[in-house]
């Protein structure tokens, strides 16, 4: 009994030593068309190379890892583009492969825009194909003489036609519009601009001189700068109105509806 606990023991041993001596890596993304390749070193022993086996999705690849460089071969495997992937990479522990592209994975903005317009119940519709991946639009709207983030949409990341909207929050005036997506280039991708013309009416600070509370006459977006450039507040002003006590006295530049830079005293 004492000599079948003691092989027992010994297998159990010999079993968690070799796991001991194995690990992974992970990388996860969205298929794009394109395979991964993998530098392979030999193992810290100098004996077989470092790649045990390769994993997509879960299931083994039969991809030839004995070798001191391979390819991860997405083409067969039952993939289409945009679908999510993750790579796990079991290799020894005395020694690391290196994936030479792991940015294959990540999505990249090659939407075209197909048409984009404000209606007027004030909603921006666009429509876009040859998306590769999901990302997110981010629309923007030109005020205060640069381009202001409005909102986000998720991207559906389709080659086919995709079609999306927004509601908008025009200022009095001609109002401009775009919508952008940016990958991991870091370079943005946008849209042609949409024209909307508000019949709203102007805004005004009803308030040049403040205490606690800043006025506008009506509901409008804003920024406020101190004397330096720094941004210290904004937001929209809800019923046209902005608590501002909690700002130093001085005084401040106000971008709000159409305008740009307009001086109060806080007093």
């Amino acid at each position: 009994m004492k000599s079948q606990l003691l092989i027992l023991f010994l297998i159990l041993t010999l079993l968690v030593s070799g796991q001991n001596n194995e690990t992974s890596i992970i990388h996860e993304g969205h298929y794009q068309g394109k395979n991964l390749y993998v530098q392979n070193p030999f193992s810290g022993s100098g004996v077989g190379f470092c790649v045990i086996a390769v994993y997509v999705n879960g299931d083994v690849t039969t991809d030839q890892v004995n070798s001191s460089a391979f390819e991860i071969d997405f083409g067969n495997l039952s993939l289409k583009v945009g679908d999510p992937v993750t790579v796990k990479i079991q290799h020894k522990l005395d020694c690391l492969p290196k994936v030479l592209n792991p940015e294959v994975l990540r999505p990249r903005s090659t939407f075209e825009t197909l048409s984009i317009a404000v209606g007027e119940d004030q909603v921006l519709r666009w429509k876009t194909a040859n998306e590769q991946g999901k990302l997110t639009f981010v629309v923007e709207q030109y005020r205060w003489s640069k381009w202001v983030k409005a909102g986000e949409v998720d991207g559906i990341g389709d080659a086919d036609e995709q079609s999306y909207e927004f509601k908008i929050t025009p200022h009095s005036g001609d109002n401009k519009y775009r919508v952008k997506q940016i990958d991991y280039t870091g370079k943005p991708r946008m849209s042609p601009t949409a024209d909307y013309s508000s019949d709203l009416a102007q805004i005004s600070i009803s308030t040049p001189k403040v205490k606690d509370k800043l006025e506008f006459s009506g509901e409008t977006l804003y920024e406020i700068y101190d004397t330096y450039g720094n941004l210290v507040k904004k937001g929209f002003a809800t019923k046209g109105i902005v608590g501002v006590a909690n700002l130093k006295k001085g005084l401040y530049y106000i971008n709000y509806d159409a305008k740009t830079g307009e001086v109060v005293n806080k007093k």
